[in-house]
C-alpha cells in the first residue's frame, strides 16, 4: 500500500527546491549545512527531495527513460508526428541541442545536489556512526544510482560529490575519466551496504536497504565486465533473499498492477503517486500515454511503439508477450485489432497503460511504483556471471529456469509447458546469448535493453542487417554508445570540453 505521508512529503519538498537549484539565482549550496539542518529528520527530508527529482517528469515519468527505450532495439517511434527531438534519439541522428538531453542532465544533477547536501548536512549534526550513517547511506545510494546512470549514458562526466557552498568553485568545473566515475559509485555502494538497514516498515522498496544496494553492485560490475564480483553480489541477495523479503510474483501480470503498490519481487522502486502533481515536473508519470494507443477509449499518444519484429518473433506461447503487448484495445467500447488503430497500426506496451490504478483519463500521473530494479534480474546476473567465470553449470541454468518456470504461470490456475527448460549441452557463449536474450524478454521496456546492447557492444549486431528488430544502418559504435555532452552545458562551461566522439 501507497504510504500517502512518505509520498506527500516528496512533493512538497520537490516544490521547495525547485525554486533553489538555479545557480543563477538561489543555490541551495549558498546555505551552510548547519543552518539547514538540526536533526536527522531535515536529513531525511532532504534525501525524500532526492527521490521527488527521480519521480519527475524529466527522468522516470517520461524524459530519461523515453531516451533510454527509443536507444534500444525493443522501441520504436510509432506517432511520426511527435517531437524530433524523440526521433533523433531513436534514429541515431541527434545532435548536441537534443532537447531530451538538455532537459535531464541537469535534473540529474538536481538529484546529486539533494544527495550531497544530505551528506554534508548529517556530518555537520556529529552523531555517533549507529544513528547517522544509515541516513549518510541512504543519501550515498541515491547519488550512485544517479551516477551509474548518467556514466553509461555520457561517459566522462563532471564528478561533484561534496556540498556547494559557493557556486563559482563549479562554475569552470572539468570531466572527470569514466573509471574515477565508477570508482565513486562503487564506493557509494559499498557504504550503502554496509549501513543500509535489512528493510523499512510496510515493507516499502521506494527506500533502499542492503539488498539493493548489493543488487546494484552486482550490475554495476557487470557491467564493468568484473564477473567474479558481479557473481559474489547476487550470490549474496540469493542467499539472503527471505531476509530482504525477495522472491519473484507468481504471476507475472501482478508486476504491472499499479494499485498493487511494492511486492517480493521489487528490489528497488520510483513510487508516484496517483493523480498528485507539483511544480517542475514533479510526480507527472507520462509512461502509460506514451506508450497507449490513440484513439483508444483508455486515450494514449503512441509514441513509444514496438517494431512489428519485436512483436512477431516473440513466441505467442509466452504469458510474458501478452502480459507486454496490447494487440487490441477497446474504442467506443468495441475491441478492435491493432491494424485498426487510428495512429499506428502495431500492437503497442501494455504494461504500463493497461492498469494505471488512480489517474487521469489517459494513464497519467499514474500509481505505478516503477520497478527500477527487481529480484528477476538478480537471477539473471547471477546466471550470466557465474557462466563467465566458471562456465556453464547447473547453478547458473538454475536461475535462468527459475524465471522460465515462473513464465509457464499463466494467472489463470493455467501451466504451460513453454517457455522449456534451458537444453543442456549449451557452450559457454551460446549460454550467454540466450542469457541476454532471456534479459530481453523478461525485462521487456523496463529501460534495461540499451544498457545491455551498449555493455556487449550489440549494436552493429541487433540494427543491422536482415534480422534487426529495428534497423538503423546508420549506427555509429564509435558515437552512438554515448550521447552528447547538451551544447547549453558546453556553452556556459568550456572546460567541459571535448564533446564527445562524432557529436
Amino acid at each position: 500500500m501507497k504510504n500517502i505521508i512518505y509520498k506527500t512529503l516528496i512533493v512538497a519538498l520537490v516544490i521547495s527546491f525547485s525554486s533553489c537549484v538555479d545557480l543563477e539565482e538561489k543555490p541551495v549550496g549558498l546555505l551552510a549545512p548547519e543552518s539547514l539542518f538540526q536533526s536527522p529528520r531535515d536529513v531525511e527530508i532532504a534525501i525524500f527531495g532526492a527521490y521527488g527529482w527521480i519521480a519527475s517528469e524529466r527522468l522516470y515519468g517520461r524524459q530519461f527513460i523515453s531516451a533510454l527505450m527509443l536507444r534500444g532495439d525493443m522501441v520504436d517511434i510509432g506517432d511520426r508526428g511527435t517531437p524530433a527531438e524523440r526521433q533523433q534519439v531513436n534514429d541515431f541522428n541527434m545532435d548536441a541541442n537534443n532537447g531530451m538531453i538538455r532537459r535531464f542532465w541537469p535534473y540529474w544533477y538536481q538529484v546529486i545536489s539533494a544527495a550531497n547536501a544530505a551528506i554534508s548536512g548529517a556530518g555537520s549534526l556529529e552523531l555517533p556512526a549507529e544513528e547517522i550513517n544509515p541516513l549518510i547511506a541512504e543519501a550515498r545510494f541515491v547519488r550512485a544510482f544517479s551516477y551509474y546512470h548518467m556514466v553509461r549514458v555520457f561517459g566522462d562526466i563532471p564528478y561533484i560529490d561534496y556540498f556547494i557552498n559557493d557556486p563559482q568553485a563549479v562554475a569552470d568545473i572539468s570531466k572527470t575519466s569514466e573509471n574515477e566515475v565508477y570508482e565513486g559509485i562503487i564506493e557509494d555502494m559499498k557504504f550503502a551496504k554496509e549501513w543500509l538497514p535489512d528493510s523499512y516498515s510496510g515493507s516499502i522498496k521506494s527506500r533502499p536497504t542492503k539488498g539493493t544496494a548489493a543488487s546494484y553492485l552486482a550490475s554495476i560490475y557487470l557491467t564493468r565486465e568484473d564477473f567474479q564480483s558481479a557473481y559474489t553480489e547476487a550470490k549474496w541477495v540469493i542467499d539472503n533473499k527471505v531476509k530482504f523479503g525477495y522472491d519473484l510474483e507468481p504471476d507475472y501480470q501482478e508486476l504491472y498492477r499499479a494499485e498493487n503498490g511494492d511486492n517480493a519481487e521489487h528490489i528497488f522502486t520510483i513510487d508516484f503517486l496517483g493523480s498528485q502533481s507539483g511544480s517542475g515536473g514533479a510526480n507527472d508519470d507520462l509512461m502509460p500515454p506514451m506508450t497507449g494507443v490513440r484513439g483508444a477509449d483508455h486515450q494514449g499518444w503512441s509514441v513509444l511503439v514496438p517494431s512489428m519484429q519485436v512483436f512477431n518473433e516473440w513466441d505467442d506461447r509466452d504469458y510474458r508477450k501478452w502480459v507486454s503487448f496490447d494487440d487490441s484495445i477497446a474504442v467506443d467500447e468495441v475491441l478492435v485489432p491493432y491494424t485498426e488503430y487510428d495512429n499506428t497500426q502495431r500492437p503497442h506496451i501494455a504494461k504500463y497503460s493497461r492498469f494505471t490504478g488512480n489517474s487521469s483519463g489517459d494513464g497519467r500521473r499514474s500509481d505505478h511504483n516503477y520497478s527500477a530494479f527487481r529480484y528477476a534480474e538478480i537471477l539473471l546476473i547471477a546466471a550470466e556471471a557465474s557462466a563467465e567465470v566458471n562456465g556453464v553449470n547447473d547453478e547458473a541454468i538454475g536461475y535462468v529456469n527459475q524465471i522460465r518456470d515462473r513464465a509457464r504461470n499463466w494467472g489463470d490456475e493455467t501451466i504451460a509447458t513453454f517457455p522449456e527448460d534451458v537444453p543442456s549441452g549449451l557452450s559457454k557463449d551460446q549460454f550467454i546469448d540466450l542469457v541476454l536474450d532471456d534479459r530481453r524478454i523478461e525485462l521487456a521496456f523496463e529501460y534495461k535493453r540499451w544498457y545491455d546492447v551498449k555493455r556487449r557492444n550489440l549494436g552493429d549486431e541487433v540494427f543491422k542487417g536482415a534480422n534487426a528488430r529495428e534497423p538503423h544502418e546508420n549506427f555509429d559504435p564509435a558515437r552512438d554508445y554515448l550521447m552528447p555532452i547538451p551544447a547549453t552545458e558546453l556553452d556556459i562551461n568550456p572546460n567541459l570540453a571535448p564533446q564527445n566522439p562524432g557529436y
